[in-house]
């Protein structure tokens, strides 16, 4: 990984970029995808595994495995919702994209946009909103129905475009979202909007 810089390849991707995102990755944990790969068992070939994604990427010939579908019963009750989990590999270049795209959007949010960013959580929002139940007497609680399995692509893309300069970002996202979704029974979903609610890093 002592190379920065790609060399002699379509789509400017750094080396360690793809470091940078392998140690997110690792930090985050996570489960096996449908390669049943561990982060233990892809770190045994730790060199060669990056390398790959990092060739494939900046070469622009990476497409994205299959999504492992995985039902979990909702906090609340009302039946199950559908986890997407992406393999070890997979996430690793996903972290890629997300540190480009991070860059141009994290200082546009609203202060009050809490999910999915750096350095906040769930609980920051409720020590928000327990500071201001002291300021208002009202609160109010909205939830978008199947907002992730219904959410139009081209909208998606739109937003990214907007949002980044590199064509390999938008390349890659696009990719993602066609990626098909591989069910329990392992059979592969081919959707046409939406995207499987999960976390590149």
């Amino acid at each position: 990984m002592d190379e920065l810089k790609s060399s002699g390849k379509p789509f400017e991707i750094s080396k360690r970029a793809v470091w940078e995102a392998y140690k997110k990755v690792k930090a985050n944990k996570g489960a096996p995808g449908v390669d049943g790969v561990s982060i233990e068992e892809f770190e045994k070939d730790l060199k060669g595994n990056l390398y790959k994604i990092w060739n494939r990427m900046s070469s622009g010939s990476y497409f994205p495995p299959p999504v492992q579908a995985v039902e979990i019963a909702k906090a609340h009750g009302g039946g199950t919702r559908i986890l997407g989990v992406p393999t070890v590999g997979d996430r690793i270049a996903q972290t890629v994209v997300a540190q480009v795209l991070e860059q141009k959007v994290e200082p546009i949010f609203h202060p009050d946009s809490y999910g999915y960013r750096p350095r906040r959580s769930a609980l920051d929002a409720v020590e928000v909103c327990r500071r201001r139940c002291w300021k208002a007497d009202w609160v109010i609680d909205l939830d978008i129905r199947k907002f992730f399995d219904s959410v139009p692509w081209d909208l998606i893309v739109k937003a990214v475009e907007a949002n980044t300069d590199p064509p390999w970002v938008v390349l890659y996202v696009r990719r993602w979202l066609n990626a098909p979704l591989q069910l329990p029974d392992g059979t592969l979903q081919q959707r046409d909007r939406g995207t499987p609610q999960g976390n590149a890093t």
